[in-house]
């Protein structure tokens, strides 16, 4: 009989420290004896990804504002269901952890803060709810962490950061607009509330918080909420 797992997703805007905090509660939860996984995306190193490494490389307009979020939303979805499909369906099924850096959530987030419109993003939300959770049947989110920056931080932190296609300095389309991050990092406060996400604030009295302390706040509250 099928059990199905859980699916803990860590999210937040660029430079954040979605992958540092993945790893650690994955490295933890794995010491501790569960049954789990991790999974990244955009798998950047996978063909499935293809068209996501155009978009973001600017082959398609270089104002990330400027392509429609409906368009883009399927470059991401097309390579989370071939992980899916390929990395950990089965894990999945069977009742296992799996723990996600970004996920539909990030579409949610960057997709949705191109638009203005509060009727139309409703509108693109319960389009893109439907599109990947409905016709592509990927699991729904037990729950998700947000990983809160403000952008004056966040653009500091990604300064030095390297492109994570390339490895090279140049930034990729949303990460070179502060516009857009800007609206993305709005638009998530407004799905926090909606959709109940766990907001992690990151800085306290102007400072960060450091790794080891938001991981300790991340850790208890998955094990506080009955997700594992």
């Amino acid at each position: 009989m099928e059990n199905k797992g859980q699916l803990i997703v860590i999210e937040g805007v660029d430079g954040s420290g979605k992958q540092t905090q993945t790893e650690k509660l994955y490295d933890r939860l794995k010491r501790e004896g569960q049954r789990v996984m991790k999974v990244s995306y955009p798998r950047y190193d996978k063909a499935s990804s293809a068209m996501v490494r155009l978009y973001l490389s600017g082959a398609f307009g270089n104002d990330p504002d400027s392509i429609s979020p409906y368009i883009a939303s399927t470059f991401y979805a097309a390579d989370r269901y071939a992980s899916y499909k390929e990395d950990y369906e089965t894990f999945y099924r069977d009742g296992g952890i799996v723990i996600a850096d970004r996920y539909t959530t990030s579409n949610m987030v960057h997709q949705a803060g191109k638009i203005s419109d509060p009727e139309e993003r409703v509108r693109f939300m319960d389009w893109l709810s439907d599109y990947e959770f409905n016709k592509m049947e990927l699991p729904v989110p037990d729950a998700v962490f947000f990983l809160n920056i403000p952008p004056e931080i966040n653009f500091k932190l990604m300064e030095g950061r390297a492109n994570k296609i390339t490895g090279e300095a140049e930034k990729d389309i949303h990460e070179k607009s502060p516009e857009h991050l800007l609206h993305a990092y709005q638009n998530a406060l407004e799905l926090i509330e909606k959709y109940n996400w766990t907001e992690i604030v990151c800085v306290s009295e102007g400072k960060l918080r450091s790794i080891e302390d938001i991981h300790e706040e991340i850790y208890e509250r998955v094990m506080t909420s009955g997700t594992v």
